[in-house]
């Protein structure tokens, strides 16, 4: 049976139930949910267990302190899921910190829920992974046909770019590396290489299909990226802005090749790349207008990303 009651505890997911054209049916979302616009009367139905208003310094201490303590970093309200009564809960098992995880959602199910609603588990990599998913998330809500259409659109659009974009590239490929957190300095993996590769650049730390790596400030210096694209996870430009000082400080920082041809850029890491759903395209048109700034404008400066 197709689901009617569908909470989601992941960003990417309520945007590909919102895409689907599903967004009544959502009666239960996580405290990240905040796109598309509207869902402000859905009820929260999870909470971060650390205070994600500290440092990135601090947010990394408390994360790795509470995963070596096998401690989750968010929390299922149970009263409140129980309350909306859904018959479909998508999560994910991709990563630690990014959503309620798959074993704790199972165990808050199995103490509060007199009857068991279907869970979904996402856990892309790859663009294809994410295209998987939107398909996953249509069979669950019985939209496959509006899933697929979707998954034609983004494909299409991806593919469009790609073309005009390898044009302006034809000569020269910038060399690209793009950071998704500060500190420690982390670089940012999964499908955020191939979104540089689609829109023309080169991404040369970050390894498409695999976890994104922590790296030493050396490593970066080694690099010397012709852009340097900061996209932290969760943060948007202003909290990026604040914190930059971490890197901008350090005395490796104005030897960068990036750093004096001003080429480093600050994107919204929370509404964008982070987030493996429909806005991926839209990822991709701001690593364009970065990479190749006498190109198509698709007027994303400014919200999107912003010059350093």
């Amino acid at each position: 049976m197709p689901a009617h009651r569908i909470v989601s505890l992941l960003p990417s997911a309520t945007e590909i139930v919102a895409a689907l054209g599903a967004s009544q049916r959502l009666v239960g979302r996580s405290h990240e949910c905040d796109f598309p616009g509207g869902l402000e009367v859905v009820p929260i139905c999870s909470r971060p267990r650390i205070d994600p208003s500290r440092s990135s310094i601090d947010i990394d201490s408390d994360i790795k302190q509470r995963l070596a303590q096998a401690l989750s970093i968010f929390e299922v309200d149970q009263k409140q899921l129980s309350a909306v009564a859904p018959d479909l809960v998508i999560t994910q098992d991709q990563c630690e910190v990014c959503a309620v995880h798959l074993d704790d959602l199972r165990l808050s199910l199995d103490e509060t829920m007199p009857s068991s609603p279907d869970i979904l588990s996402l856990a892309p990599r790859t663009l294809g992974d994410v295209w998987q998913s939107i398909r996953d998330v249509g069979r669950a809500a019985g939209l496959e046909e509006a899933a697929e259409c979707l998954v034609d659109t983004l494909a299409t659009r991806m593919g469009s770019l790609s073309e005009s974009t390898h044009e302006l590239a034809a000569d020269t490929r910038p060399r690209v590396v793009c950071i998704e957190w500060l500190e420690p300095l982390m670089v940012a993996g999964n499908w955020v290489p191939e979104l540089v590769d689609t829109a023309g650049g080169t991404d040369i730390l970050g390894t498409a299909g695999q976890h994104s790596p922590w790296i030493e400030s050396t490593a970066l210096a080694e690099a010397d990226p012709d852009h340097l694209i900061l996209m932290p996870c969760g943060l948007d430009i202003g909290r990026t802005r604040s914190e930059l000082a971490v890197i901008s400080d350090q005395p490796w920082w104005n030897d960068l090749r990036a750093v004096q041809q001003g080429n480093v850029a600050i994107t919204d890491g929370h509404q964008f790349f982070n987030r493996p759903g429909p806005r991926l395209v839209e990822s991709a048109e701001i690593l364009a207008e970065i990479l190749h700034p006498t190109g198509r404008d698709w007027g994303h400066q400014g919200t999107g990303w912003q010059p350093l």
